[in-house]
């Protein structure tokens, strides 16, 4: 055994990675569509992304101990199989927060058609990106509504409002929640028939959190019936095969692109790299493409507009929907937004 060398295979498009794992172990990187029970029967780990799916299909007859997600969202692993059957998952919590973030304000920046201090915006989860998208959202002058009820249960105080009155009160309503199918938190379709005939302010809504937090058609009929003023989408239902329809009629249409960031891809690289070698016993190694900067405490207009704009994607997704994995995978990586400075 002392001999033995891991086998460890990533996913192709985890970046920053290449090179780094092969002195301590024997490592072959696939695309997402290659992962197969055959592919992985003699891998002790995986890295992936969210278009591998780890569950018992995949990996019931492997000797895997260990899948790390250079991703914040785990919807794509069975958690649970995987705990059951001695197999330790990581992801990468909060890596490409500032870059969603920085999506979401250039995306209000973009669709806004009165000064951005004028708007009451309302954030449904203040969890790694929500909280950024608040504190940048009150250096902006914006008056901002808080709906989280697992924090709210946790922590207590005033702050907290219900999703019935982020849908009365807010011109703007972004969702940043996981995506839970069931319990007393439950996010799928939160979104739904019911919530948009609650709306009284035509608000903007944006999606880079997760696609079934949105029931589609009904977003569709929403904007028909002129109940939401424009969507913004990033993360689709039943993504790459996203609605002709809602692509049609979002403002701003991007594929699965809001935390694209330099910073945040070697962030979340860095993060399950730390993991697995902790968990190997391995030396740490360490990402080669600089250090993330620290994320900005306020921003200014100016800085957003001139940092991100969403239409170009935007347009490379509606010319061409079918593109949605290629635009995706061949991303140019954002730099993220700075601090503030006097404009």
């Amino acid at each position: 055994m002392e001999n033995y060398r891991l086998n460890i295979v990533i996913e192709r498009n985890v970046p920053f990675i290449a090179g780094l794992l092969e002195p301590y172990a024997n490592v072959s990187y696939l695309a997402a569509e290659e992962f197969t029970p055959e592919a992985v029967k003699n891998a002790d780990a995986l890295i992936v992304r969210t278009r591998t799916k780890c569950d018992a299909a995949l990996l019931a007859k492997s000797r895997c101990r260990f899948v790390g997600t250079a991703t914040i969202g785990m919807d794509h692993i069975d958690t649970k199989w995987c705990e059951a059957n001695g197999i330790t998952v990581i992801n990468a919590p909060g890596c490409n927060a500032p870059a969603v973030a920085q999506y979401v304000f250039a995306t209000i920046m973009q669709l806004a058609n009165r000064p951005i201090g004028q708007y009451t915006l309302g954030i449904v989860g203040v969890g790694h990106v929500g909280s950024i998208v608040e504190r940048w959202a009150r250096s902006l002058d914006m008056k901002v509504l808080c709906c989280d009820p697992p924090r709210q249960r946790a922590e207590g105080g005033d702050k907290w409002s219900t999703l019935d009155e982020i849908a009365e009160k807010c011109d703007i309503i972004t969702f940043h929640t996981p995506l839970n199918r069931d319990g007393d938190d439950a996010t799928l379709h939160i979104a739904d028939e019911k919530f948009f005939k609650k709306l009284r302010r035509r608000p903007i809504l944006i999606n880079s959190a997760r696609g079934a937090i949105v029931d589609t058609p009904a977003l569709v009929e929403a904007l028909d019936q002129g109940l939401v003023h424009a969507a913004a989408i990033d993360c689709w239902e039943g993504e790459p095969a996203i609605s002709g329809e809602l692509l049609e009629r979002a403002a701003i249409a991007t594929p699965h692109i809001a935390g694209y960031s330099h910073d945040g891809k070697v962030r979340a690289t860095q993060m399950i790299l730390d993991a697995l070698t902790t968990f190997f016993y391995l030396p740490r190694v360490e990402a080669k493409a600089g250090t993330p900067k620290a994320v900005a405490r306020t921003v200014s207009p100016l800085a957003i507009v001139e940092s991100y704009n969403p239409l170009a994607d935007t347009v490379a997704l509606k010319s061409d929907p079918s593109s949605f994995e290629s635009l995706r995978n061949n991303y140019r990586y954002r730099t993220e937004l700075s601090d503030s400075r006097t404009d």
